[in-house]
């Protein structure tokens, strides 16, 4: 019988999806484990699997379109089966335009079906009656030239299947058909009314509609609850970052000649942070309704910028992981990222965040927490700057930090012994050393 291939749940928050692109084409032979399509969630582009075999009869949904989690979006068959029960329902007929006028969108679904019809020619024999064969032994038998109406089908009720057309000989030439009647006379054309405006093209310089992806309705609910339901308080600190600098220029020197590593800014706070989150756990907590849960284990949170939005992959037990070892995870998980590749359970765990935009030359900022955490940790770019030290100016670098909390979970007291615990380390970076 006919199977539903439907739009996968890829993610605990995932409510519809977008196909973004088919990897199998109608009439293709599907086998188990095979990567059948690429299917956009609220967090990244994922790969869906085959868990079925067959031939991809009907597609349901089009490249670019959406639909619920759980509902078709395309219909596999068994070799020999029929392609009655894959007629599409109304529910996979193309939507029409916006503001398209009715007779318009009439147009355009008539249209649609006809293409449909024609995608599958059904062969008929002389004497009338239909032939029965699989979508995969038309498509085999159209292409090497064999008559179905000479076959024998070997597949159940007489079915012609992959095995009986590709037994069968190439049929003879075909003798040419009669000569058509000469068509009658067409009547004029009605004249055409000119097009709506509505359905134009967008004029030049006019303002142009973006549909928002999956994964930017997700951010615009998520960021919108949290902003209203969580109360949120903002410390800032200023951190000497000029021991930062000169340990990491000694290590990156010394990297070069052993396992080639480089390391960023970045690495070096996410570091601090997740030590921070280990001596201070009041922090590594989360609001649950009547109690708190501080968590056990720290996880990272490292925002990173894509194409249409922004992802939060973990760097899970954090607590345990040298510095090395997250500085490789975390290069990794951003090309990934950049590459639509990241798995669904790489975005589970995470129990403090980071979002560091010192790379675009900005010097300080207030996150919005990332719910259900309650600490966001913000970092600005190291800036060279006049600085007072022993009672003179000097040329120093700074570098701008922020802790967003949400009241709930973090007063202000363990907010700023959280925050001036990730000065301590940057200020004296050998310690994450240890």
């Amino acid at each position: 019988m006919p199977i539903n291939i439907e739009m996968p749940k890829l993610s605990d928050t995932m409510t519809e999806g977008t196909v973004v692109r088919w990897l199998k084409k109608e009439g293709e032979e599907v086998e188990i484990g095979d990567i059948i399509a690429e299917i956009e969630t609220d967090k990244a582009t994922m790969e869906m699997e085959a868990f079925d075999e067959g031939i991809l009869s009907k597609i349901s949904v089009p490249e670019g379109g959406k639909a619920p989690v759980g509902s078709a979006i395309a219909i596999l068959l068994e070799d020999g089966e029929s392609e009655e029960a894959t007629t599409p329902s109304a529910e996979s007929a193309p939507a029409a335009l916006p503001n398209t006028p009715p007779a318009a969108a009439k147009a355009l679904e008539s249209a649609a079906a006809t293409v449909n019809k024609s995608q599958t020619p059904t062969p008929t024999p002389t004497d009338g009656e239909r032939i029965k064969a699989s979508p995969l032994a038309k498509k085999i038998a159209e292409s090497e030239g064999v008559d179905l109406t000479a076959v024998s089908g070997t597949g159940p009720g007489g079915r012609i299947v992959k095995a009986d057309v590709v037994a069968a000989p190439p049929a003879s030439s075909p003798a040419p058909a009669p000569a058509a009647p000469p068509a009658p006379a067409a009547p004029p054309a009605p004249a055409v009314a000119p097009v709506p405006a509505a359905i134009s093209p967008v004029a030049e310089g006019a303002d142009q509609i973006v549909e928002l992806s999956s994964m930017r309705k997700i951010i615009a609910e998520r960021l919108l609850t949290s902003k209203i339901s969580i109360p949120h308080f903002y410390l800032h600190l200023e951190v000497d970052a000029a021991p930062l600098m000169a340990l990491r220029k000694q290590i990156n020197a010394q990297s070069e000649a052993s396992h080639g590593n480089k390391y960023s800014v970045n690495d070096f706070v996410v570091k601090a942070l997740i030590n921070a989150s280990v001596t201070v756990p009041e922090a590594n907590a989360s609001f649950n309704g009547d109690h708190i849960v501080q968590f056990a284990h720290v996880g990272i949170s490292v925002a990173i910028a894509v194409d249409d939005g922004l992802v939060t992959p973990v760097v899970k037990n954090a607590e345990q992981k040298s510095l090395l070892a997250i500085s490789k995870e975390i290069k990794e998980m951003a090309i990934r990222a950049r590459d639509k590749k990241l798995a669904p359970n790489e975005f589970d765990g995470g129990t403090v965040t980071i979002s560091n935009l010192g790379a675009w030359g900005v010097e300080s900022f207030d996150a919005i927490v990332n719910p259900p955490q309650a600490v966001i940790l913000s970092v600005g770019g190291i800036i060279e700057k006049p600085v007072v030290k022993d009672g003179e100016i000097v040329p120093g670098l700074r570098m701008n930090l922020g802790v967003s909390c949400d009241h709930r979970v973090v007063d202000g007291a363990v907010g700023a012994k959280f925050l001036g615990e990730i000065k301590r380390l940057l200020e004296n970076p050998a310690l994450m050393l240890v």
